[in-house]
């Protein structure tokens, strides 16, 4: 299970199984989020001191959750590029960054070609979005669980799941979200954030 080591609030922590290279471009992604939020509300003002624990090493531990010969994923509702752009920055992977708000998808841009991320960003919203599905389907703080079953199940291709990093309310979305939907779900927890877990979802078939 992927876990960190802490140092100071502002600096990184040491990501277990993360290169030093990669670390190097997780510093620079930061580092760039800072300088941008000022103008864009990218993330809450008093995460700023804590973006490693609270944001990075979030989207990190989803990493031993993806199956190594997933090429592409779709991530929705990017916002600060957590977790798409954290995942493709730390490992061989295309993401497609599904985000409605400009000024969020321009910060998208801008860090994927300053970092060299392999990513798309589709500045449009998730109603209207047209993609090949995908093994893999992200999205983090974004809506309840039915709702976020709704939309990543024409985005799934055969045999691809879901992560969703959820807070104390999973237990109340799942069972909202069994009324209505039929899936194969595992249920991971969080390593970053107390009460916490992470919602592996296959196969979402509405009832």
């Amino acid at each position: 299970m992927f876990h960190v080591e802490h140092m100071a609030d502002t600096a990184a922590p040491i990501a277990v199984g993360v290169s030093r290279e990669t670390e190097m471009r997780l510093e620079d992604y930061a580092a760039l989020l800072r300088r941008w939020n000022g103008r864009t509300n990218l993330i809450a003002a008093a995460d700023l001191p804590h973006i490693w624990q609270r944001h990075i090493a979030d989207a990190l531990q989803l990493i031993p959750l993806i199956d190594t010969s997933v090429e592409r994923g779709i991530d929705l509702g990017s916002g600060a590029g957590i977790p798409g752009l954290v995942l493709a920055l730390a490992r061989p992977l295309r993401m497609e960054l599904v985000e409605a708000q400009h000024r969020k998808a321009a910060f998208l841009r801008e860090a994927s070609r300053l970092l060299g991320a392999d990513v798309v960003v589709h500045p449009t919203r998730i109603e209207t979005l047209h993609l090949e599905p995908a093994k893999l389907v992200t999205a983090r703080a974004l809506a309840p669980l039915p709702q976020l079953l709704a939309w990543t199940a024409p985005l799934l291709s055969p045999g691809g799941y879901c992560l969703f990093p959820k807070g104390e309310s999973a237990a109340a979305e799942i069972a909202e979200a069994r009324k209505t939907w039929h899936m194969q779900l595992d249920i991971i927890p969080s390593a970053t954030h107390a009460g916490a877990s992470i919602l592996r979802i296959a196969d979402p078939r509405r009832v």
